[in-house]
C-alpha cells in the first residue's frame, strides 16, 4: 500500500512495480527541487552578477521541465506500477533539459556540468544495469557535445582569486547541491528498495508456509485413507462384542464398550472430517448458513467432543447474517479453543463481535499465556508452549485459513492473566455473492452438517 496525491492508497501486487512507484515519487519531488533551484540560479546571475543570459530561452526550457513534471503527476494518478523503463525515459528527459540548460549558458565551462554526476548516480539506483550504462553513455556524449558546440558564458579567469570568484562560488554551489542530494535521495531510494525486498522476503515465506501446509494436506489425506479401514473394522468387531453375553451380563464392560465405540466414532468423524477438507468426500461443498447459526454449531459440538471443557460462549455480533461456511472455517476455529483448552483446562471464553463489516472472534483463556518467543513468531509452524516435537500447528493453520479469506490473527497476553488470540474476517468474503443464482439466496438456512 502506498499514499496518492490525494492521500488515497493504492495496492501494487509488483514489488519490482511499487519500488519503482515510490521511485519515481522521488525523482518527481526532485525535479521540482530543480525547477525552484534552476529558476533562482538563472535569476541570481542574470541579475545580480548582471552576467548575460538568454534568459527567456532558459526559463522556457525550465517550464517545459515543470510540464513534465506534472505529467509525471498525474501518470501515477494512474495507480499502475512504474517500470524500468518509464524511470529511464524520466531521467533522459532531465539530462536533456539540463544539456539545453548547459548549452545555453557556457556549456563544459559552467561550473554547473558536474550535475550530469547526480543524474548518473541515481541511474546507478534507480535502474536496471542496461538502463545505468544507457544514462552513462548519454550524459558523456552530452558533455563531449558542450564541448564542441555551446553559447560562451561571459565570466572573467578569476579562478585564483579563492571564494571570490564567481566561477569558485558556482563550483562549490554545485558540489553543495550534489553532495546534499545524493545523500537525501539515495537514502530515501534505498530505502524503497529495503521495503521491497523485505516484501519479497515475506512472499517467499508465503510461499514455503502454504507449501508446508500443502504437505500437511496430503499426508493427513493419505493417513486418513488409511485409518479408514481398520476403524471401520474395530467399529464391527466392537459392535459384535456389545451383543455377547459377557459384556451383556456385566455391566461395567458394557459401559467400557459403549465409551469406545463414542471414541472410535469420533476417530472415523475426525477422519472422514480431514476427507473433507482435502476435497474427497462429497460432503465438502461450502454450506449456506448464517453468523449466529454457524458459531452455535461449532460451540456445540465442540462441547460435545470436548465434554470437560468450562467454554463460556458471549454473541455480541448484533442482527445476524447470512454467510457460506466449510469444515475449514470451523476447524480454524476448533484450533484455537483445543488450544485454549490445553493451555487453560478450568476455563476457556469465546466472543464474538462485530466492527462495520468486519467478524471478530476472541478466544480467551485463564493458562499462563504466551511466551515472547512465540508471540513474536505466532503463526510459525511448530512453534509451541508445550515443548513436544511436532507441536505448534493449531495456529499455523488457523493462521493461514485466515489469512486466505483475507483476515488476520492476532494473540496477546492478558493483564490479569491468560491470553487471548483474536480472529477478524471480513464479512464480505464469507457472505453470499451477489453474482450466485437467486435460487441459492433463497434456500433454507441451516447449519453445517456433523461429519
Amino acid at each position: 500500500m502506498m499514499p496518492t496525491a490525494a492521500g488515497q492508497e493504492i495496492t501494487l501486487p509488483d514489488p519490482d512495480g511499487a519500488a519503482g512507484y515510490k521511485n519515481m515519487q522521488q525523482l518527481i519531488l526532485l525535479r521540482w527541487i530543480a525547477v525552484l533551484g534552476q529558476i533562482a540560479t538563472i535569476g541570481t546571475a542574470y541579475f545580480l552578477f548582471e552576467i548575460p543570459l538568454p534568459i527567456d530561452i532558459m526559463l522556457t526550457l525550465v517550464l517545459a521541465l515543470a510540464a513534465f513534471n506534472a505529467i509525471s503527476v498525474l501518470r501515477l494518478q494512474a495507480r499502475r506500477p512504474v517500470t524500468n523503463m518509464e524511470l529511464l525515459v524520466a531521467l533522459l528527459v532531465d539530462v536533456g533539459i539540463l544539456t539545453a540548460l548547459l548549452y545555453c549558458s557556457g556549456g563544459t565551462t559552467n561550473p554547473f556540468i558536474f550535475l550530469f554526476l547526480l543524474q548518473a548516480a541515481l541511474a546507478a539506483v534507480l535502474l536496471q544495469p542496461w538502463s545505468t550504462w544507457v544514462v552513462v553513455g548519454v550524459t558523456a556524449c552530452c558533455v563531449a557535445g558542450l564541448a564542441l558546440a555551446s553559447q560562451p558564458l561571459d565570466l572573467p579567469l578569476d579562478h585564483d582569486m579563492g571564494l571570490t570568484s564567481p566561477y569558485i562560488q558556482g563550483l562549490l554551489l554545485c558540489f553543495v547541491l550534489n553532495a546534499a542530494l545524493l545523500v537525501v535521495f539515495i537514502t530515501r531510494i534505498n530505502h524503497n528498495l529495503r521495503d521491497r525486498d523485505q516484501h519479497l522476503a515475506a512472499l517467499r515465506q508465503r510461499a514455503v508456509e502454504e507449501e508446508h501446509i500443502v504437505r500437511m494436506g496430503l499426508l493427513a489425506s493419505g493417513a486418513a485413507h488409511e485409518l479408514g479401514t481398520p476403524l471401520s473394522t474395530l467399529a464391527v468387531i466392537l459392535g459384535d462384542w456389545r451383543h455377547m453375553p459377557p459384556f451383556t451380563d456385566d455391566p461395567e464392560l458394557g459401559q467400557e464398550i459403549s465409551e469406545m465405540q463414542i471414541q472410535v466414532a469420533r476417530c472415523k468423524a475426525i477422519v472422514t472430517g480431514i476427507l473433507m477438507s482435502a476435497g474427497e468426500t462429497r460432503g465438502d461443498s461450502p454450506t449456506e448458513t448464517t453468523v449466529h447459526q454457524f458459531l452455535e454449531f461449532v460451540v456445540e459440538q465442540w462441547r460435545a467432543t470436548h465434554g470437560a471443557a468450562k467454554l463460556v460462549y458471549d454473541n455480541h455480533f448484533g442482527p445476524d447474517v447470512r454467510i457460506i461456511s466449510d469444515s475449514a472455517l470451523q476447524q480454524m476455529v476448533g484450533n484455537v479453543l483445543d488450544n485454549a483448552l490445553e493451555a487453560s483446562p478450568a476455563w476457556q471464553r469465546l466472543i464474538v463481535d462485530r466492527q462495520d463489516d468486519t467478524l471478530m472472534l476472541t478466544i480467551q483463556d485463564a493458562g499462563p499465556g504466551f511466551s515472547p518467543d512465540i508471540l513474536a513468531q505466532l503463526g510459525k509452524p511448530y512453534q509451541s508452549s508445550k515443548g513436544q516435537t511436532g507441536r505448534g500447528l493449531g495456529l499455523f493453520l488457523s493462521l493461514n485459513v485466515a489469512r486466505t479469506l483475507g483476515g488476520r490473527l492476532s494473540a496477546q497476553n492478558l493483564l490479569n492473566g491468560g491470553a487471548a488470540v483474536t480472529i477478524t474476517l471480513p464479512l464480505s468474503t464469507l457472505s453470499l455473492s451477489e453474482s450466485q443464482p437467486e435460487a441459492i439466496a433463497s434456500t433454507t438456512v441451516a447449519p453445517p452438517q456433523a461429519p
